[in-house]
């Protein structure tokens, strides 16, 4: 499992034998169970963690004052998942992380995270252009919702997520893409 971190981060930087096992030294392994959750609201023990997801899939959303829930992304292997609002401010989670799916991730602390970047330049620049993707993919999340009507936006859910809506039941889509389940099955027809 090791090795597909490895293998993740050396797409962007390379890593000597060493550099990596100081790195990899940092992490645990979580194993979780489906509907467990890696992070939950309010949360603060469990919220200053980037996660590294080896298997499985999770789903982050936020559940409002009304009890409606609603799904900002979903993490599939080879994804990075965290409530980044807890670890920057060093506050309780904001959001729930939670598994659609049996999943196995490694977590690193934030703390932890920032002094290896401290340390090691070429994570630095890793998280940073991991950072910035995310960045923008939630920007995009954001335009689409704004501007672009229910079969653009599930269009765009089917390219960012590629074999994700074999793994997801139509609600949960419906739920990512702020339409109906009746919308939905319309659309994937």
């Amino acid at each position: 499992m090791r090795h597909v971190l490895r293998q993740h981060i050396e797409k962007i930087v390379p890593l000597t034998d060493e550099e990596f096992g100081t790195f990899i030294s940092h992490f645990k392994t979580r194993k979780l169970k489906k509907h467990q959750f890696l992070v939950q609201e309010g949360d603060a023990a469990h919220a200053h963690f980037d996660n590294f997801v080896i298997s499985g899939l999770l789903k982050v959303y936020h559940t409002s004052d009304d009890g409606q829930e609603h799904i900002l992304q979903f993490a599939p292997e080879d994804w990075w998942v965290a409530d980044y609002q807890a670890c920057s401010v060093s506050g309780p989670a904001v959001v729930n992380i939670s598994c659609l799916e049996a999943s196995e991730v490694l977590s690193i602390s934030f703390e932890n995270r920032e002094r290896l970047c401290s340390q090691f330049h070429k994570l630095e620049h890793f998280f940073r252009k991991k950072l910035n993707g995310g960045f923008l993919a939630q920007q995009r999340r954001i335009l689409s919702m704004l501007n672009k009507n229910a079969k653009e936006r599930y269009e765009q859910f089917l390219q960012v997520y590629p074999g994700l809506s074999q793994r997801l039941s139509k609600t949960l889509i419906a739920s990512y893409l702020g339409v109906s389940r009746e919308t939905l099955s319309r659309l994937s027809d």
